[in-house]
């Protein structure tokens, strides 16, 4: 019988992930245009715009964006190489785990703690990637 592993609920749930981080950004800003807010016709000069908070959640959402591919390849990579399925799932839910922890300092605005998280969450990657290797 053929399943969804974890690693591919990970998958899903990276991709949620910048969904996710864009909501934040927009948490809040629904108020008349008139006065500051959401701009749903122009939305991404709007979030150009935001600073603060608002403005890393919009970059968080980009980084998110910029994550993806490399997990989703590394993935699939260390399913077709037919990796130990439970160090994968393992890996897997490490790295959305980290990449959670490092859209909340992101958003918080420390950013050296946010840069460990992120290097931790790429090496976990890169782990993901070679797991299957052999």
């Amino acid at each position: 019988m053929i399943h969804f592993s974890l690693a591919y609920w990970c998958v899903l749930a990276a991709a949620v992930l910048p969904v996710v981080c864009a909501g934040i950004a927009k948490s809040g800003r629904f108020v008349p245009l008139s006065e500051g807010g959401y701009d749903n016709r122009n939305p991404r000069d709007w979030l150009a715009q935001q600073t603060q908070w608002r403005g890393r959640a919009n970059a968080a959402q980009a980084n998110s964006f910029e994550a993806l591919p490399f997990f989703i390849g590394a993935v699939v990579i260390a399913h077709q190489l037919g990796a130990d399925q439970n160090w994968l799932d393992l890996l897997a839910a490490l790295f959305i785990t980290l990449r959670v922890v490092y859209v909340g300092l992101y958003v918080g605005g420390l950013a050296n703690a946010r840069s460990l998280v992120w290097t931790g969450a790429f090496a976990t990657n890169i782990a993901i990637l070679f797991i299957g290797y052999r």
